[in-house]
């Protein structure tokens, strides 16, 4: 116990610490608050949901945050060392409490600490976490500054770093953080083998404190030591409180709110990633659209900056990242969160921001870099969403300031003249059906269709994609699928203008499209087994006119041509065939991380007689193509590779003889890649051509064997 002048000093440090530590956590609460909460308010069912069954979410957070589950979702051998500080940390908060408690009243007051089970465990469990917490931090403090680690850099020089950050702000506060947590157990560990020590006994239930005790020798005067290790572990708890709000340290508490304000709820209707948040375009007193300073950002947006913990795994999956490109994702939340620590006092009194997010987060031209793969949100432990951040600052970029790439001018203007990205005229949209021995039937020609085939822009009029849209036609006769096609009647979804930040032109698309949508599938709509279906080969209209169209009042059942080119198999309207070829399958992003479609691809090359060989990485965890966020219509930005280039090589890695995908444009960029131009490289195929390809080879090979 204390003595009095101790618990005098105590209660005056004490009062200063705190105080300062609850302007700087008001501070962090009011600058989250600057966040703009219009669509937390906004009650329409179509804005993303955050704030609705609040306990349901505080609960599955907290199983997240307590499991580690997220965390363990990469990276195993450091989220094990990983887990050894947070369980520690998790435990510690009711030992520095009992400690605190020990130091200030009447030994008689704890005396459970020293009999029956609770105490026992009670002491076990401080000793050993406290050996554990030693341990984790030590090894990831190495990891940082002693084998330097190149997966906590956020990427490479062309990078755009906060001038805090740039200077070693983050190297300064992990060494700072990682020594306090040394310290605090070290010192609290060091005290109790002295307080053992001066009792004159060891202690079963307390191995690394007994070991210490053992060390010192036993004596009355060893008490000394642990008034030294409580003052060490106590007081530099108060005196790292006032500094905590700035530190990293503070994603302790900010990344379980991340988690509880999570757009892919587990226990909830998950929504995708790629879903974007509307834009009120009526609203006739906004000033702008989209962000670009801080302050526009909504809360969740704010909130992501300090529950951040700085891993980089975003980074390490982004494929502009991956290939030396100016666009971190990691940088982009760190750097917002220097300059919020710089300006929080200012910021949470309601001063605007001094900068634009272009001057300190990321570069203008990082801003085009994102392909919207998602893959940044997917890996995430806390539920950070960088690529939304990215998306809002191109809509301010092309809504209010006119400024984006000139090679996505055509793109818009061929959208909006003729609506579609290629700018083709729209009598052309049936020109993919010339040479095709079926009849392919309009919507106008058969109204009692049950499946609609949206064939996409890229199934109209890209030359390699109407190869897919041929097949799909072929299969659909082949199992009699009563289906149609709006023809004439069919435009963009305007998925290209969204992910570019032009969300009028994708207002104007998606409207036309959702009047001409609901009239085509109005019989049966409120009749769910009766509903029709939609059925598109294009990844980008499959998650557009599934996920987004319904914030415009266009409800449907949509299928991707895997998915139902899977069911038609299992059937049996299409038959499976034998085979040997060996053949793997590049994941597109907005069906496989998107939306979760990756077993139906894999049945279809199955019943294709495909021998399929992954790459490392499939499934939700594949690379991108690089043709999303409208990066097919313009130039890549510089870098050290194309990443059609680094994932067509790790495609022909694996043997295959043919790459297979699902998506018109992953096949366009995977076929343009440099080493797809030589001769005899490994071709790229749709999942569609290769069923088709292979039920047409054998029922030729049947029909030539069979008797006249």
């Amino acid at each position: 116990m204390l003595t009095l002048p101790e618990k005098l000093l105590f209660v005056v440090f004490a009062a200063a610490c705190g105080w300062y530590a609850y302007v700087g956590f008001r501070r962090v609460v009011l600058v989250v608050g600057r966040g703009d909460r219009a669509f937390a308010r906004d009650q329409r069912a179509f804005a993303i949901p955050r704030w609705d069954r609040l306990p349901q979410r505080a609960g599955s957070a907290l199983v997240r945050t307590v499991s580690q589950v997220t965390v363990f979702k990469g990276r195993p051998w450091v989220s094990f060392f990983h887990s050894f500080v947070f369980y520690g940390f998790v435990f510690y908060l009711l030992v520095n409490v009992v400690d605190g408690i020990k130091g200030l009243v009447a030994p008689a007051w704890l005396a459970w600490l020293r009999f029956g089970v609770v105490g026992d465990l009670f002491r076990l469990g401080a000793d050993v976490f406290g050996a554990l917490v030693l341990v984790g931090v030590a090894w990831l403090l190495v990891r940082r500054f002693g084998a330097r680690d190149p997966r906590l850099s956020p990427g490479g020089p062309r990078v755009q770093l906060h001038e805090a950050v740039a200077s070693g702000g983050v190297q300064r506060d992990s060494l700072i953080v990682g020594v306090f947590i040394l310290l605090h157990v070290g010192f609290r560990l060091v005290g109790e083998g002295f307080h053992l020590a001066a009792e004159g006994h060891l202690d079963p239930w307390q191995p690394v404190a007994s070991a210490i005790a053992a060390a010192v020798g036993f004596g009355e005067g060893r008490m000394v030591g642990w008034h030294v290790g409580w003052w060490g572990a106590i007081g530099l708890i108060l005196a790292f409180l006032p500094y905590f709000p700035r530190s990293k340290h503070l994603h302790l508490f900010t990344a379980p709110v991340n988690l509880a304000l999570d757009r892919r709820m587990p226990d909830f209707t998950p929504v995708p990633y790629g879903v974007l948040e509307p834009l009120d375009l009526e609203d006739e007193e906004a000033e702008r659209f989209g962000v670009s300073h801080l302050e526009h950002l909504r809360v969740p947006q704010v909130l992501d900056a300090y529950a951040c913990i700085q891993c980089h795994r975003c980074s390490e999956v982004c494929p502009a990242n991956q290939t030396g490109k100016a666009l971190s994702p990691s940088a982009l939340e760190i750097n917002k969160r220097y300059e919020l620590v710089a300006n929080a006092a200012g910021f949470a009194g309601g001063e605007a921001s001094p900068r634009p997010l272009t001057a300190f987060a990321i570069a203008p031209e990082a801003v085009w870099a994102c392909t919207t793969c998602g893959a940044c949100m997917d890996v995430c432990p806390v539920g950070c969403e960088p690529m939304i951040d990215v998306v809002d600052l191109r809509r301010y970029a092309v809504m209010t300031e006119g400024d984006f790439p000139d090679a996505l001018q055509a793109a818009f203007r061929g959208m909006e003249r003729n609506g579609n990205p290629w700018g083709l005229a729209p009598d052309k949209r049936l020109d993919w059906t010339e040479g095709l021995d079926v009849a392919v039937p309009t919507v106008a020609e058969r109204p009692d269709f049950e499946v609609l085939f949206y064939v996409g822009c890229a199934g109209s009029y890209d030359p390699v994609a109407q190869a897919t849209t041929r097949a799909m036609a072929r299969l659909l006769e082949r199992a009699g699928v009563h289906y149609a096609v709006l023809g004439k009647g069919e435009r963009c979804t305007g998925d290209p203008a969204r992910r570019a930040g032009n969300e009028y032109l994708y207002y104007q698309l998606a409207s036309e499209n959702v009047l001409v949508l609901n009239e085509a599938l109005a019989a049966h709509a409120t009749d769910a087994s009766k509903r029709k279906k939609v059925v598109t080969a294009c990844p980008h209209c499959f998650h557009t006119l599934a996920a987004e169209y319904p914030q415009l009042g266009g409800d449907y059942d949509v299928i991707h041509h895997t998915d139902f080119l899977a069911m038609l198999v299992a059937e049996g309207a299409l038959p499976p065939v034998a085979g040997d070829q060996r053949v793997t399958f590049h994941d597109p992003c907005y069906t496989a991380r998107h939306h979760g479609i990756v077993e139906a691809p894999r049945q279809v090359l199955a019943a294709a007689g495909a021998q399929l060989t992954e790459m490392p990485r499939h499934g939700t965890k594949s690379f991108c193509c690089g043709a999303g966020g409208a990066q097919f219509w313009k130039e890549e930005e510089d870098g050290d590779a194309k990443v059609a280039d680094v994932r067509y090589a790790e495609a022909v890695a694996t043997g295959a003889s043919v790459v297979a995908t699902g998506c018109p444009f992953c096949r366009s960029m995977l076929g343009s890649a440099t080493e797809a131009q030589v001769e005899g490289a490994v071709p790229v195929r749709d999942v569609a051509v290769l069923l088709a390809d292979g039920i047409e080879r054998v029922e030729a090979r049947l029909a030539a064997a069979r008797p006249d």
